[in-house]
């Protein structure tokens, strides 16, 4: 290993300022890392994709056909619809959900037992926002 890797992964590790005149803080790095990661996968772009379409995508059953508690509908997707759309087991999909909830792309509803995922449209907006500043500069 080169010193000159050597000291790019140091500074990296240790979070010291980049020898370039870089605009974005170390914060706003991590989390737009995070967003790439996220949007990086098929599986979860498609996730998004249903979450911005809501319920009324997908021919979704209804909640209380499953003995979801509440009086409303609600406007998110639970993670066994997820299982079902994508035919992937209860742990792949909570993986992704975390994924995206690291990103902070999306918001939870918990009734009971159950949890309902909806997309975060501030978030996403924020967060194409910020790479589309990154790329200005």
């Amino acid at each position: 290993m080169s010193d000159e890797t050597l000291t790019e992964s140091t500074r990296l590790r240790t979070g010291a300022a980049a020898p370039c005149c870089s605009v974005i803080d170390q914060e706003s790095r991590d989390r737009m890392a995070r967003v790439a990661k996220a949007l990086s996968d098929p599986i979860r772009l498609e996730m998004l994709e249903i979450m911005a379409q809501g319920r009324s995508c997908c021919e979704l059953p209804d909640p209380a056909s499953r003995g979801v508690p509440g009086a409303r509908e609600p406007h998110g997707i639970c993670v066994c619809e997820f299982q079902e759309t994508f035919g992937l087991a209860q742990s792949r999909v909570s993986y992704h959900l975390g994924v995206l909830k690291d990103a902070g792309l999306m918001n939870t509803e918990t009734r009971g037992k159950w949890s309902f995922y909806t997309i975060d449209r501030d978030a996403v907006a924020a967060a194409l926002e910020a790479f589309h500043a990154l790329l200005r500069t």
